[in-house]
């Protein structure tokens, strides 16, 4: 070979290296995370989130992946919190209620009526986040917003008053069930059907939809109105994993959040309605408070939930108050 064409290869070799480089590099900026669900797989908690999951997988080729390990029988729902906020997982479709015992404030986007896009254009849910980052822990999106919570039982509750009841209960509505007279248990979702067969509850706090996919309609014979509180569901990362993201790595995942949440209001009001006309169909009767025992029901939920928040956190909480509370 003549040293004209060992130039030619050299410059060859050289350019093919170049050109190489940036693919590796787009390569390596390719994330995969680990994610779980506080609720069952294909349950109805857990679907938006497996809808949200498929989209970044099918659109994020080369930037961001997920790893969807399952739900509470690979990490029990209780424990998630913990799971995310040491790295053993990166997200979870959780509550703030089921991460509480970490982020106590995390439980004023439940007791809000205002909307997440009009949590995040007000500040506060920005404020939120500074919060929990500290905690590590990072709000990200809602898979569900515009469902309230009902009291379900087997037996009937006439009045604004749960004495002598024994309900299962989230830290959500601890205080308020307490502060209505009520023998509150903490049960995780999946062990409610049980409880409720044994007896060792009456019934059960849990948005208006949900109880066909764990067969809690089997054994519930009243559902209580007003509803009170509205659901808060959704998506909580790592903050350490959230800190790490490149920013067209969270740019891409906000575009995916972004259309998660678009969706939430047109969902709860079809599945609501379709919901109501189930429960009817399988024998559950409402039992509907007149207007004075509603004011009581309602405004005991509310004080109790914001002194609540005020009293696990005395900084934050009345900050988020000021922000987040029904005026």
């Amino acid at each position: 070979m003549n040293t004209r064409s060992a130039r030619r290869l050299a410059l060859r070799a050289t350019l093919a290296v170049a050109l190489a480089v940036p693919a590796l590099g787009a390569q390596a900026q390719e994330i995969t995370l680990k994610a779980v669900n506080a609720f069952q797989e294909g349950t109805y908690f857990a679907r938006n989130f497996e809808r949200f999951v498929k989209k970044v997988n099918d659109e994020g080729k080369g930037i961001v992946q997920i790893n969807y390990i399952g739900g509470p029988k690979a990490i029990p729902t209780f424990e998630q919190g913990n799971a995310l906020r040491n790295g053993v997982v990166d997200l979870a479709n959780t509550t703030t209620s089921f991460t509480a015992s970490i982020a106590p404030e995390g439980l004023a986007l439940n007791y809000t009526t205002q909307t997440i896009a009009e949590s995040r254009k007000n500040g506060a849910l920005d404020y939120l986040n500074k919060v929990m980052m500290d905690k590590g822990l990072y709000y990200f999106a809602k898979t569900g917003e515009g469902i309230q919570y009902y009291i379900y039982s087997t037996k009937r509750i006439d009045k604004a008053d749960l004495s002598g009841l024994k309900l299962r209960i989230a830290p959500i509505y601890r205080d308020f069930f307490q502060k209505m007279g009520a023998n509150v248990l903490q049960i995780a979702p999946g062990e409610v059907y049980t409880a409720l067969e044994r007896g060792v509850v009456d019934g059960y706090g849990w948005p208006l939809i949900g109880i066909f996919d764990l067969g809690w309609h089997e054994k519930t014979k009243f559902r209580l109105e007003p509803g009170f509180y509205t659901i808060e569901l959704g998506i909580q990362f790592s903050a350490n994993t959230w800190k790490k993201l490149t920013p067209a790595q969270r740019t891409f995942l906000e575009k995916q959040g972004a259309w998660l949440e678009s969706e939430n209001a047109e969902i709860a009001r079809r599945d609501s309605a379709e919901e109501i006309k189930k429960q009817t169909a399988a024998g559950i009767q409402v039992v509907k408070l007149d207007d004075a025992q509603s004011k009581v029901f309602l405004k005991t939920s509310m004080d109790a939930a914001w002194e609540g928040i005020v009293k696990a956190s005395p900084v934050h909480g009345p900050k988020l108050r000021d922000m987040m509370a029904p005026k």
